[in-house]
């Protein structure tokens, strides 16, 4: 074997080892401190998040380097660090989850004349879909 050609090819692994390692742990650390910091950044009042601490608070004031939030039942009032947001629970402007409320039928609707109209339809189809059922005795 030639010297020239296993010096070659010693430096072609050990840069294959050094972009597996780029490509398999510093870019996704990088790109989560990316994602860290845009969450960090985004903070405005009425965020409900958790510091690094463990404490669970809502955000009062938002200042350059620094937010306020209040926890705990006596509502303490405590200034941190942005860094030391750890993440944010729920975002004062997430759109609220659209619940399917389907009412069953132990509950029942209130009336109003929408309500009227609609049940008596209701009541009218069920009655067309189910056949009658004669019983033999």
């Amino acid at each position: 074997m030639n010297p020239t050609t296993s010096m070659y090819s010693s430096l072609i692994m050990i840069v294959i080892v050094f972009a597996m390692m780029y490509f398999m742990v510093l870019r996704p650390q990088q790109k989560k401190e990316k994602e860290t910091k845009q969450m960090r950044d985004a903070l405005k009042a009425g965020d409900e998040i958790v510091t690094i601490g463990g404490f669970y608070g809502k955000v009062l004031r938002v200042k350059e380097e620094s937010i306020v939030i209040v926890c705990g039942a006596d509502k303490t009032k405590l200034e941190i660090a942005k860094w030391g947001v750890s993440q944010v629970i729920n975002a004062s402007d997430a759109p609220a989850e659209k619940k399917e409320t389907k009412e069953s039928d132990d509950e029942p609707r209130k009336a109003s004349p929408k309500n009227i109209k609609k049940l008596g339809s209701e009541k009218r189809e069920a009655e067309a879909a189910e056949p009658e059922v004669k019983s033999e005795e």
